[in-house]
């Protein structure tokens, strides 16, 4: 008869992983007696299933710059024709005002617009903006100014003003086996970094992930876990290895058992929308989710590349919501685009465009007011950026007060004023 693996016999949340303890299963009796002291308190305190109704913000990173003339096009000016003789878009627009209109590509976003589940955030940015990709993502991420490094990220700030010192927040995650945030790919984002320790989970965007049934991996777990405890540091590391097999376990079931009727389009950045939207559906306590869509640096020949990637995050988004409708979980969610920066007014040699200034970004959900919201950009003959009109710790503040409900100075260090799009 074959033997469960390791994975299939973990426990699925804390009660569980208790439970078995005096059962012969993996719990807290494999650690010894030298079990740290906050670990049992939260282990005793049995915490109750999260709150279905929490509010929840997807990001999606554009990485390598959006030009955002080209997302939403101002078809009467003149300046935009003259300036980009082959890149300008001319035919196929998707009318938003009586003077913008959305890239041809984006026709499930357009939908969207017009039912009012997308707002478009214009021309943001920052002062003195940095073209480097890296130092701009950095600043985004961190929320700092252009001249200011900071090792922590805006929504890591976040967590460490609503987490840190909260025993029941602590107790909960416990008891759920839920990361604090939820990344697709190799590296955590540094949004996501605290000045304190929370929990963020790695997920791929396709396949299997962890052990995979993996026999001697599993041997392998199975010894460090049981192996009796000499001190409280072991014993630490112990439970952390418990903790992060069991969210892997969680999460890998989640995805699994999702039975969504949507069709998502083939592409990376849908996949890994349809996997987040199968880890909310789970009632994983995780408020907020990170995934990235690379190709944005179109220096030469953007025209059908920069079509086709409008094409599927168009496509990718619309599914999302679609699925988070049909599961009643639409109103929850917030899901927000940003990328580094935008592109330069003017194509250059190699029809393509450089790095720039200020972009519009998207915004989706049942609770976003849905329209175009800032001023619409203002092109000079002279200029070479888009400035921007709207600092994008604005939008920021915004998400943390009116969707999170927590003040935004204390985690932006800061007050920005808020843009009312929620």
């Amino acid at each position: 008869m074959k033997q469960p693996s390791l994975t299939e016999r973990f426990p699925m949340t804390r009660r569980e992983f208790i439970d078995r303890s005096g059962k012969g299963g993996l719990g807290l009796l494999a650690f010894g007696g030298f079990i740290p002291s906050f670990l049992a308190r939260a282990a005793a305190a049995q915490a109750p299933i999260p709150e279905k109704d929490r509010t929840i913000l997807v990001l999606i990173q554009l990485a390598g710059g959006n030009d955002g003339l080209n997302t939403i096009i101002p078809r009467h000016n003149d300046v935009y024709h003259n300036l980009r003789p082959t890149l300008a878009i001319r035919e196929g627009l998707l009318d938003l005002d009586d003077q913008l209109s959305l890239h041809p590509s984006c026709n499930a976003l357009h939908r969207l617009f017009n039912d009012g589940q997308l707002g478009i955030l214009q021309n943001v940015g920052y002062p003195n903006p940095n073209r480097s990709h890296f130092r701009s993502s950095e600043i985004w991420e961190t929320a700092s100014d252009s001249e200011v490094i900071s090792s922590s990220g805006w929504l890591g700030r976040y967590f460490d003003n609503t987490c840190q010192g909260s025993p029941a927040a602590d107790q909960r995650a416990e008891s759920t086996s839920s990361p604090r945030a939820v990344h697709v790919g190799d590296v955590v984002p540094q949004a996501l970094h605290g000045r304190e320790s929370h929990s963020v989970f790695g997920l791929r965007p396709r396949g299997r992930f962890g052990s995979g049934g993996n026999a001697h991996v599993n041997a392998a777990y199975e010894r460090l876990l049981t192996t009796p405890s000499g001190n409280e540091q072991t014993a630490f590391l112990q439970h952390t290895m418990m903790n992060v097999l069991v969210t892997e376990q969680r999460i890998q079931q989640a995805i699994e058992k999702d039975r969504t009727q949507v069709r998502y389009p083939n592409n990376s950045l849908a996949q890994s929308l349809k996997r987040i939207a199968a880890l909310i559906h789970s009632d994983l306590e995780t408020r907020v989710y990170f995934v990235s869509q690379g190709g944005y640096d179109t220096h030469a020949n953007q025209l059908n590349a920069h079509a086709r990637l409008l094409g599927d995050l168009s496509d990718a988004m619309a599914a999302f919501q679609q699925d988070l409708k049909a599961k009643g979980r639409s109103d929850q969610v917030l899901t927000l685009t940003f990328s580094e920066f935008g592109r330069r007014s003017a194509e250059n040699a190699g029809a393509g465009t450089d790095h720039g200034a200020a972009a519009p970004l998207f915004v989706m959900g049942d609770a976003v007011l849905g329209g175009l919201h800032g001023t619409a950009p203002i092109i000079s003959p002279d200029a070479q950026d888009i400035p921007y009109t709207t600092d994008f710790r604005s939008i920021y503040a915004s998400i943390l007060e009116e969707w999170f409900a927590v003040n935004s100075t204390d985690v932006l260090g800061q007050k920005f004023a808020k843009i009312p799009f929620i």
